[in-house]
């Protein structure tokens, strides 16, 4: 059965996308509002001429009522000579229509005599003014009344005035234009401006691309520095320390397997010369050769608990998150550690004690915890002096569970104490050959307390002896992985603080 493919995105280039979206904020805004105004101007003329006319109709019809247009039957030159100047100042017709629906002027000379029962003229003569905008033909038609007298009360006539608004619209055609290569002007500096800024933006992140690439091609030693944004800060100071932290584990390796290979090859190296002294003898005694075999025996248990101790570490290293935890009562784990260590400690008179504070029960791996409890008190026992005393003291409080292994040894040096942790790493090397140690023990116990969300230090004092101490939750929490960049951030605020 087919998985279903879940929906994508496909992948986008940075600065393009930056680029359409400056020059969408900074012009098109712009183009919008200038738009809108150069339509409001428009509106706003046809509105003020719509005005204008309605007021010189109005005071014409006033002129006909007083001068009695209707009832003299004879021509007022000055009035009509008052028409045409109206006529001609708003670039259109007028017609004069009694009220018998003939007109009886037209400044056209074209229609005079004939009868007007257009919709405008009916609805005027029933006390309705007509002012209305005839889109698409660029023509105003407005209807004024003209009353018999005073009182408007009886209706004589209608003014019927058309005017032309093409002039106003050539305006604003030729305002339009040259707001149109005006916007193309704006478009193209924006256009340029904005390919600029684009570049200038994503610059950091393009030398970020190249660095990760120099990175990628093998270069270990590149280290990033792209601070002009907190993001690529973050994110150079997050890949620097990744990579330094690589770097590290890239030495701690080479420096591992270095080790390894000298600790290996030096059990077999002293056996090669015990065998090739053995043959080299002719009837040599039969003690020698049992004291030869003896050390060949030693070299061979040497080299089996390096080859034990390093497979522990590489179990512990592949099964980095999985503990089998369990509740598990703390005193009886080390009670049975000192009872496997006391016979070590009585060949040496070294004499081991346990003081319990409280009863402790914890959520841990048991093998694990007490492979690396068992290191530490083995350890306390064969790098001590004779007749020296060896001290387990374990205590608890509401979260944690405290374990201190202080011994009478041979101390630690203080520049040394934060080595012994090391792989392969021993303070006395003569000394740890006779007691049969790898340098792996310590190693091993810091990975099993860390595992279990602890932390183990050392205070020790040369010729005095050491303490141990170790601190583990009583309940263990499988944490998720945290968010490096954000742990990041994270330290750098409580710095600033």
């Amino acid at each position: 059965m087919e998985k279903k493919r879940g929906f994508s995105l496909p992948a986008i280039h940075f600065r393009p996308l930056l680029i359409i979206i400056l020059v969408v904020m900074s012009f098109v805004p712009g183009v919008i509002y200038g738009r809108v105004l150069l339509g409001s101007f428009g509106k706003a003329e046809i509105e003020e001429r719509k005005i204008s006319l309605q007021s010189q109709a109005l005071i014409l019809s006033n002129n006909l009522m007083r001068s009695a247009y209707f009832a003299s039957g004879e021509e007022n030159e000055g009035l009509d000579r008052s028409i045409d100047n109206f006529a001609d100042i708003y670039n259109g017709r007028i017609v004069i229509v009694n009220k018998d629906f003939r007109i009886v002027k037209d400044t056209f000379n074209i229609a005079e005599g004939k009868i007007n029962v257009a919709e405008e003229v009916l609805r005027c003569f029933r006390g309705e003014n007509t002012s209305k905008y005839i889109e698409g033909k660029n023509y105003i038609i407005q209807t004024t009344p003209i009353y018999a007298g005073p009182d408007n009360k009886d209706i004589e006539g209608v003014i019927l005035v058309t005017s032309s608004t093409e002039g106003e619209f050539n305006i604003l055609n030729n305002t339009s234009e040259q707001m149109l290569m005006l916007e193309i002007t704006i478009f193209a500096a924006v256009f340029g401006l904005s390919i600029i800024i684009a570049v200038m933006l994503t610059r950091p992140f393009k030398n970020l691309r190249e660095d990760l690439q120099k990175i990628s091609e093998g270069d270990m030693d590149q280290e990033l520095h792209i601070n002009q944004y907190t993001v690529t800060r973050d994110i150079s100071d997050t890949i620097n320390a990744t990579y330094a932290k690589l770097r590290a584990l890239d030495q701690s390796r080479d420096e591992f397997v270095a080790n390894v290979s000298h600790e290996l090859k030096t059990p077999i190296t002293s056996i090669r010369v015990l065998a090739d002294s053995i043959n080299s003898m002719e009837e040599a005694p039969v003690e020698l050769y049992q004291e030869f075999m003896k050390d060949i025996s030693d070299e061979i248990d040497r080299e089996a608990k390096i080859i034990d101790d390093l497979l522990s570490l590489v179990k512990l290293d592949k099964a980095a998150d999985t503990l089998n935890t369990e509740q598990v009562d703390i005193n009886a784990l080390l009670e049975q550690i000192l009872k496997r260590i006391k016979p070590i400690a009585l060949k040496r008179n070294i004499e081991v004690t346990l003081e319990s504070i409280r009863d402790v029960v914890a959520e841990v791996d048991e093998t694990k915890l007490s492979l690396a409890l068992n290191n530490l008190v083995e350890n306390a026992v064969k790098y001590n002096n004779e007749k020296g005393w060896v001290k387990v003291v374990l205590d608890a409080d509401h979260k944690f569970f405290y374990v201190k292994v202080s011994d009478s040894g041979v101390g630690i040096p203080e520049e040394f104490q934060d080595m012994v942790f090391e792989r392969f790493y021993r303070v006395d090397k003569a000394r740890s050959r006779e007691t049969g140690g790898t340098g792996l023990g310590l190693a091993i116990t810091k990975n099993i307390i860390l595992r279990h969300k602890g932390i183990i230090k050392v205070t020790s004092k040369e010729g005095e002896g050491s303490t141990f101490s170790i601190r583990i939750p009583l309940k263990y929490i499988k944490e998720e992985k945290p968010n490096v960049m954000g742990k990041q951030r994270g330290e750098k605020n409580e710095k600033k603080k």
